[in-house]
């Protein structure tokens, strides 16, 4: 069983009143939401849709580690290990949205909703804040990317959050089964998206998996969209590959169409995102480059746990392991293209 330690210290009292967000909306003063919302393992915050910062403090009598999740299984602070009679404060950021998962999926439930993980949890104190000042990232995405709703499933924008500090929340749009044409298509996606970016905000877009059908104009035509689209409202495009498919050759590497993502018609979609990054002159997260050069040298067997291969037989979807492995690889390429300070991640 998993202990919980509440232990309200008045050290970390804030004052910050809570009001709705976006800031521009009419404020209304009361008191910021703390440790009185939260039960055995889990608090409730009853805040309208917006960007909030979270401050917790960890740990309890005895040793402790603690993770925090939140909505639909994001994963927002990772796993925090505290020493017996010691407090360490930790703060995030975090976007609350309705539907607070899949754009097309079920709306969820209303308010902040955090869960506590780990292999023995425990908080003494929580505050939260409206976010006033939050540099936003949105996905832009397909199954993959998603903020997927049931395990064993995870994708790598559930899991991208952990590694980002208080300032930077990650607002993931992607959506199951979307294609480039789907995507632009449906009010509740880009058409949602798009009036939400500001000016500095980060969009990355990852769209290949469903665009089966698409031919590479059509499929060319799309993303410049969606780059124009991100430039009009003042924020910064980032063109991400796809994560490879997990689909050996016999000689252990992954030099094939399945696993590269090239499609029926023969668009080789990763070729096709690297030429409209270059013709834009936008960021480039090479994910396919990334995840095929991980998965080779895991090889066969190693790379199994990756995906669900074992659980479903599935070598498109990430295991939670996989997609918080790939989120990493999308922290690296964030800091290592200057898009966030690196004083803005987590490392390790």
């Amino acid at each position: 069983m998993r202990r919980f330690t509440p232990a309200v210290l008045a050290a970390l009292t804030l004052t910050t009143a809570l009001t709705a967000v976006p800031a521009a909306q009419a404020h209304t003063a009361r008191p910021a939401l703390g440790f009185d919302r939260c039960t055995a393992g889990a608090c409730h915050f009853d805040v309208p849709p917006g960007t909030y910062d979270v401050t917790v403090l960890l740990g309890g009598e005895t040793a402790s580690s603690t993770a925090i999740g939140g909505e639909t299984r994001r994963s927002l602070l990772p796993e925090t290990a505290v020493p017996a009679g010691e407090r360490v404060a930790r703060s995030f950021t975090v976007n609350v949205r309705t539907p607070e998962g899949e754009p097309t999926g079920p709306a969820g439930t209303p308010g902040l909703d955090l869960v506590l993980g780990g292999s023995a949890p425990a908080l003494a104190d929580i505050r939260v804040t409206p976010a006033r000042h939050a540099r936003q990232i949105f996905l832009v995405g397909d199954s993959t990317v998603c903020d997927q709703p049931g395990d064993p499933y995870a994708g790598w924008g559930q899991q991208l959050p952990q590694y980002l500090r208080r300032g930077v929340s990650v607002a993931n749009y992607a959506d199951s089964g979307e294609s480039t044409v789907t995507y632009l298509g449906n009010p509740q996606l880009w058409a949602t998206v798009e009036p939400q970016v500001g000016r500095g905000d980060l969009v990355l877009i990852q769209l290949a998996h469903n665009d089966k059908t698409t031919d590479e104009a059509t499929y060319r035509a799309n993303l410049e969209t969606l780059v124009v689209g991100v430039h009009a409202r003042g924020g910064e495009p980032v063109l991400v590959t796809p994560i490879v498919r997990r689909w050996f050759n016999a000689d252990g590497t992954l030099n094939n169409g399945t696993a590269l993502l090239v499609n029926g018609l023969g668009v080789d979609h990763p070729a096709v995102i690297r030429s409209v990054a270059a013709a834009q002159d936008v960021p480039l997260i090479d994910l396919t480059a990334r995840t095929k050069a991980l998965v080779e040298s895991l090889g066969v067997a190693g790379s199994k746990a990756l995906y669900l291969y074992n659980e479903k037989r599935d070598n498109t979807h990430t295991s939670v392991h996989g997609a918080t492995v790939y989120a990493g690889l999308v922290r690296d390429e964030l800091v290592a293209l200057h898009l966030v300070p690196r004083g803005t991640v987590r490392v390790g």
